[in-house]
């Protein structure tokens, strides 16, 4: 049983831990929603090159401030537009900067509609919330295996470890949802220059919501252990006040030690309940255990206890 306990126990903290650290290198990211921008390509600059220049446009003439040129634009089409690749986060958003070479990054408070940036702080509030009780309901889980603890301390601490891993999975689930929301209005409010053609969402928001799963399966997984175990201290009171009453009941009747000590070990250590007697063919109303006591006078005479 102690070591069934003590697995238990392993794995709400092993639970845990995986959960903090999915969270936190979620929240350090930003690639929850990933996509592409189209964006009208802009005019080179420099000195022309052999290569054609597929991020720019380019003139037919290096002359630009001769105003007697006629300038010419070769593309056409599809081809004055460029799609660049941009990954959004929590705090900042990054887009491929003008030569494709790199990304641009700014925070996601100045993308953010102004009058919804309320929804945006919610989220980083509640994210806030998730890591700071994931971490204190993992640190109540390691102390309660700590042997400077009485069992009602541990048992307090289970609780306690119980309580706030569920509650940092409910923050989570939160802030995870502020953000879907808030890039859902983003993306149909937001700036000009920064509306994607396409997106999806990326490795850091299922890493995200696999944080949320293994918080909440901690969290069932201490509050189990921890009714369990109170289950199980009323069960083992509940068998000692029964073997005390029995006892007394004994000593009032004036039987002998030997009757305890066989009711004892009558008893299987397992406390399974063994088939009673039937009392002129009926079952009695309490299932405490019979013991009988032969007298001399008269002989057909026998004495009851139970409780």
């Amino acid at each position: 049983m102690r070591l069934e306990r003590g697995r238990r126990a392993s794995l709400a903290i092993t639970l845990n831990l995986v959960a903090l650290a999915f969270a936190v290198s979620a929240v350090t990211t930003s690639y929850w929603c990933e996509g592409t921008r189209k964006v009208a390509k802009p005019f080179c600059s420099g000195p022309p090159v052999k290569m054609k220049q597929m991020y720019c446009i380019r003139f037919n003439s290096s002359n630009l401030n001769d105003s007697r040129q006629v300038q010419y634009i070769f593309e056409t089409g599809e081809e004055k537009f460029i799609l660049r690749k941009f990954h959004t986060g929590i705090f900042y958003s990054c887009e491929q900067a003008t030569d494709m070479n790199g990304f641009d990054c700014r925070s996601f408070a100045e993308i953010a509609p102004e009058h919804q940036r309320g929804v945006l702080w919610l989220c980083v509030v509640a994210e806030s919330l998730y890591l700071a009780l994931l971490f204190v309901g993992g640190v109540l889980m390691i102390l309660e295996q700590s042997r400077c603890f009485s069992v009602m301390n541990k048992l307090k601490l289970s609780a306690f470890a119980a309580m706030c891993t569920a509650l940092s999975g409910l923050c989570g689930m939160v802030a995870h949802m502020m953000f879907t929301t808030i890039f859902h209005l983003s993306v149909s409010m937001g700036p000009e220059d920064w509306r994607p053609k396409t997106w999806d969402y990326s490795w850091s928001y299922a890493l995200a919501w696999c944080s949320f799963g293994t918080c909440m399966g901690s969290a069932v997984t201490t509050l189990n252990r921890y009714t369990k175990t109170i289950i199980e201290f009323k069960y083992k009171r509940h068998n000692i006040e029964k073997n005390l009453l029995v006892k007394q009941k004994m000593m009032e009747l004036g039987l002998p030690e030997q009757v305890w000590n066989m009711y004892l070990t009558a008893a299987p250590a397992d406390l399974q309940v063994l088939p009673e007697p039937l009392v002129n063919g009926h079952k009695p109303s309490t299932g405490a255990p019979y013991v009988f006591e032969e007298v001399e006078h008269p002989p057909e005479q026998q004495v009851e206890a139970y409780c």
